[in-house]
């Protein structure tokens, strides 16, 4: 199981790695922004639930098939990032309909999607998380439940954030720029995955 400088080093790697701008972040903050605080906070159980599976399936692939299949990193890096680039060019034409958010709801489907394919599970799977979580039940369990405990808040302060802006508290950014300038976000994000993927 743990040791306390295990699990501090674990939950460190975690509040940092969920705390960091990319994909996912950028949509709970637009729909923030676009559909207010109350009604996106659903949304942190899409992106719990989208972080769950992609960890889990990544640990067990990296655990049995990483060495027979070496192209499977890459294949799935290639495909995130055209899935990111496809929600970055998505957001960037609805940008100039932000009042009109219901239309163009960020939905649960939307952010599950999105996180899956997120490569920070890769990333949670082969660095963060221990080796034992899977094979061992127990760790698995308990390194979950540590994940959950700080993945919420953090996509609540997200959504926060988004909707700070669409209620004006941060005055010297429209929602329209700051939907564009999440948009590019995502488009800079999937690039980077493009480029990493061919390297």
């Amino acid at each position: 199981m743990f040791t306390a400088t295990t699990a501090g080093l674990f939950v460190a790697g975690i509040a940092v790695i969920l705390a960091m701008p990319g994909p996912t972040n950028t949509l709970l903050a637009a729909a923030g922004l676009r559909q207010g605080f109350a009604r996106s906070a659903r949304l942190a159980g899409a992106e719990l639930a989208g972080y769950v599976v992609s960890i889990s399936l990544w640990g067990r692939v990296l655990e049995h098939a990483a060495r027979s299949s070496p192209w499977l990193p890459a294949g799935a890096r290639i495909a995130s990032s055209i899935y990111i680039a496809f929600l970055a060019v998505r957001m960037w034409r609805s940008a100039r309909a932000v009042p009109s958010a219901a239309r163009h709801a960020i939905g649960m489907r939307t952010l599950f999607v999105a996180t899956l394919l997120n490569p920070k599970g890769l990333l949670f799977a082969s660095a963060i998380f221990p080796p034992a979580a899977f094979w061992s039940l127990s760790v698995y369990l308990a390194s979950m439940a540590l994940f959950s405990t700080l993945l919420v808040p953090i996509g609540l302060a997200w959504i926060a954030f988004g909707a700070s802006l669409a209620n004006e508290k941060i005055r010297w950014i429209s929602p329209a720029q700051a939907q564009r300038g999440a948009s590019v976000v995502l488009g800079v994000f999937s690039l980077t995955l493009a480029w990493a993927a061919f390297r």
